[in-house]
């Protein structure tokens, strides 16, 4: 029997960056703000404390701060004509659990979009015409850069973000980034440290003619309050970001960032061990009428609202979407429907590198986004026209940790145990770092997400379904960027040996098992046409206008940086117009 609680203005579901983010924004509006989290309550200071934190195998290896796989997770195949099996274990990608989500576990870097990249049917199509996009089902968002500038500037300062801008107000500036879009503002503090590697990773880049500039960081690097109040200290450098959470309240997360300053508001309500099962809607399917959760006492319960906000991590929202039967489910056979179409990911290489015994990297003194960047090869900033793929992805060499299980670099031809790889791991540990290629992803019509016809959860629903390769496009961009990234590695001083990797190799079908990154993107896309994308320009749902859908679900097809930025830009985006437009008259904000 479900029992019927008391109507609240807004229910939100999921309590990480946007959750949080929505309950801040809508309860100072004035709305009654009920947040449902499926985890447990923890925070910064107490749950995150050195040294226990400092746990490599509990954290790192087993996964105590994601999801647990035999409560919650999904089955996977390549294509259509596989069976998908469900993913028992986690590995390529590690959503979070628990008041603040991914966002507690999150490396920091922290980018805007480039402006091309939120146009990027039109802009490549214009450029190149529009057979460079055959196969592909990229589009645009519906929102251009100048609009979520304000936004994207925002979340810089509610994370304290560390960098050097290379575009204010259109004008340059030395040691920023000169492919970026213009901002209002410089960065909110000054930029991280850097190693000696580092140092020659930036000087090669820039005799090479590229423009190297230090990874944009939400490691903060001095003591600084944001707008809404909270405190951050000064990163210390202890290589325990990616993973971990950061009891130093040094990584802008969103307990420390949000959630403290929002617990006693009168109109915030959190409630944990709540796990959503559908939203719910009218007798005449127009509207959603609030959620079906379960407690953690195993109670089913309904929670009534005018507003229903879908804040879980990018996979759980489209499966909360198909499960409630909200918008049309995508056909990849006819081509129709919106709900689970244009689902991408991200795709990632990277060249190794092993220096000189006199070259030392330090690698135990790091931060998740302790990194020297080129951006020379990502979106369009360079020339598609013979290339045969679009988008690119960022060249970094990234100091982020040394811990002993994980960080083990060995030259190539090292043997993969015994007394040779031990002396190997002895001499290069100190004098090694990585140099990453993290690219773009293409959607294409034969990547969604859909429901499984097989498996069910412990809450008798169909497990989500994905269905992921690689398109050809993307192997193609990262084998590309990968060799720029290779040819800088082999120019830099004191280099004794370089090996590479490449997730999306030809030949290679992309696997769920090796760790590549928590940024799965689309499935309720964002957009001005509703045959195209499930929510409009504004996140809204065209078929339930009292529905707001967050995160990088909206993503018609993934950037070459980390989502996070463009993400919240898009939340704060939303929340503006829900504040400025919706909740005093509810409607749809554009026309079907």
């Amino acid at each position: 029997m479900v029992t019927e609680l008391p109507k609240t203005d807004v229910v939100i579901v999921g309590s990480g960056w946007t959750g949080l983010a929505a309950a801040y924004e809508l309860a100072n509006a004035g709305q009654r703000c009920v947040v449902l989290e499926r985890g447990g309550w923890r925070h910064s200071t107490t749950s995150f404390g050195a040294p226990e934190e400092h746990d490599e195998l509990k954290y790192a290896r087993q996964k105590e701060h994601m999801i647990d796989t035999p409560i919650k997770t999904l089955s996977f195949r390549n294509d259509g004509s596989q069976t998908a099996l469900p993913m028992r274990r986690l590995g390529s990608f590690l959503p979070g659990k628990g008041l603040g989500g991914a966002g507690i576990h999150w490396n920091g870097q922290l980018w805007r979009p480039l402006p091309s990249d939120l146009n990027m049917a039109s802009h490549y199509s214009e450029r190149y015409g529009q057979g460079i996009l055959d196969g592909l089902s990229v589009q645009d968002w519906g929102v251009d850069y100048d609009e979520l500038e304000p936004h994207l500037n925002f979340f810089e300062k509610i994370c304290g973000t560390a960098g050097i801008a290379g575009n204010v107000e259109g004008e340059a500036a030395e040691g920023g980034n000169p492919f970026e879009g213009r901002r209002s503002e410089p960065y909110p503090n000054p930029p991280m440290k850097s190693s000696p590697p580092q140092d020659i990773f930036r000087r090669t880049a820039e005799q090479m003619g590229y423009n190297p500039f230090h990874m944009p960081s939400a490691n903060v690097t001095r003591a600084y309050e944001n707008p809404y109040g909270a405190q951050l200290h000064p990163c210390v450098y202890c290589g325990f970001c990616e993973r971990f959470g950061c009891g130093y309240l040094a990584k802008a997360d969103p307990i420390i960032c949000i959630y403290d300053v929002l617990k006693d508001h009168e109109n915030f309500e959190l409630r944990t061990g709540a796990h959503v099962l559908r939203v719910e809607k009218s007798a005449d399917g127009q509207t959603a009428t609030g959620v079906t959760y379960v407690d953690e006492d195993g109670r089913e319960l309904f929670q009534p609202a005018d507003t229903v906000c879908l804040n879980a991590y990018a996979l759980w929202n489209v499966h909360l979407m198909l499960v409630s039967g909200l918008g049309t489910p995508y056909d990849p056979q006819s081509g129709e429907g919106t709900v689970g179409r244009n689902y991408s990911y991200q795709t990632m290489a990277a060249a190794s590198v092993f220096f000189e015994k006199d070259v030392w990297s330090n690698p135990f003194m790091g931060a998740g986004a302790m990194g020297m960047t080129i951006d020379d090869f990502n979106g369009d900033n360079f020339d598609h026209a013979d290339l045969g793929f679009v988008g690119g992805g960022y060249i970094s060499a990234n100091q982020t940790n040394g811990r002993p299980i994980n960080y083990q670099p060995t030259p190539p031809d090292t043997p993969s145990w015994g007394r040779e790889w031990k002396q190997a791991v002895r001499e290069n540990y100190l004098h090694h770092i990585g140099i990453v290629v993290h690219g773009s992803s293409v959607s294409v019509p034969q990547n969604y997400l859909d429901l499984d016809p097989t498996y069910v959860d412990d809450y008798g629903q169909p497990l989500l379904r994905m269905t992921f390769d690689f398109p050809e496009n993307d192997r193609r961009m990262s084998s590309y960027v990968l060799s720029k990234a290779e040819e800088i590695a082999r120019n830099m001083d004191h280099v004794r040996a370089v090996s590479t990797s490449n997730q999306a190799a030809e030949g290679e079908s992309y696997s769920v098992v090796p760790y590549q990154t928590t940024h799965n993107v689309g499935g309720a896309v964002i957009g001005t046409d509703p045959s195209t994308s499930v929510v409009n320009r504004f996140g809204q749902m065209w078929d339930h206008h009292n529905v707001f859908v967050f995160g990088a679900c909206l993503f018609p097809q993934n950037l070459g940086y980390n989502p996070t930025g463009p993400l919240m830009g898009l939340a704060y985006w939303t929340l503006d117009h829900m504040k400025s437009d919706y909740l005093e008259n509810p409607r749809p904000l554009m026309d079907a």
